[in-house]
């Protein structure tokens, strides 16, 4: 397993590798662990306050570990248009879970996007990476059931 001293050694030390270099480490660990900030920082010549600027400018960055199914709800115009916050919503009640959150078990995060320009297609949900399209309401727990491997009921 890659860690974070082999990620910076592999990498530029320039204020310019340092997107990279987050995304190599959120890739490895999953998140950004807090504690790298400073590490981090100190190999490309920042600051950790600078550092964190950036994680917490970009979405894509988590300073969380999440949770083993990531589910974004898009929110943008097109989808709010045609009930993403109901989408959000059922999410959000069926999880007990708020946007940002991650279940105690660590099995679902739950986060909403503001667009992934995908506005054909919504309102839509995407789950790692799949996206389930022209969703509603009703298809929450159907993507929950698969996420849970329970694929008859879906």
């Amino acid at each position: 397993m890659i860690d974070l001293h082999d990620i910076l050694k592999e990498s530029g030390n320039h204020q310019r590798d340092l997107l990279g270099i987050l995304h190599r480490t959120q890739a490895a660990l999953g998140f950004i662990p807090a504690e790298a900030v400073a590490t981090i920082a100190k190999h490309v010549h920042l600051s950790a306050s600078e550092v964190f600027g950036v994680l917490t400018f970009y979405k894509s960055f988590s300073l969380e570990p999440k949770g083993e199914f990531t589910i974004t709800v898009c929110l943008g115009t097109a989808c709010h248009v045609r009930g993403a916050a109901e989408i959000a919503g059922a999410f959000e009640r069926t999880l007990g879970l708020k946007a940002g959150e991650t279940t105690p078990d660590g099995k679902f995060s739950f986060e909403t996007a503001n667009c992934l320009g995908c506005c054909a297609i919504g309102p839509f949900v995407v789950v790692n990476g799949t996206y389930y399209p022209c969703a509603t309401s009703r298809t929450v727990e159907a993507i929950l059931d698969l996420c849970r491997g329970d694929k008859a009921s879906a």
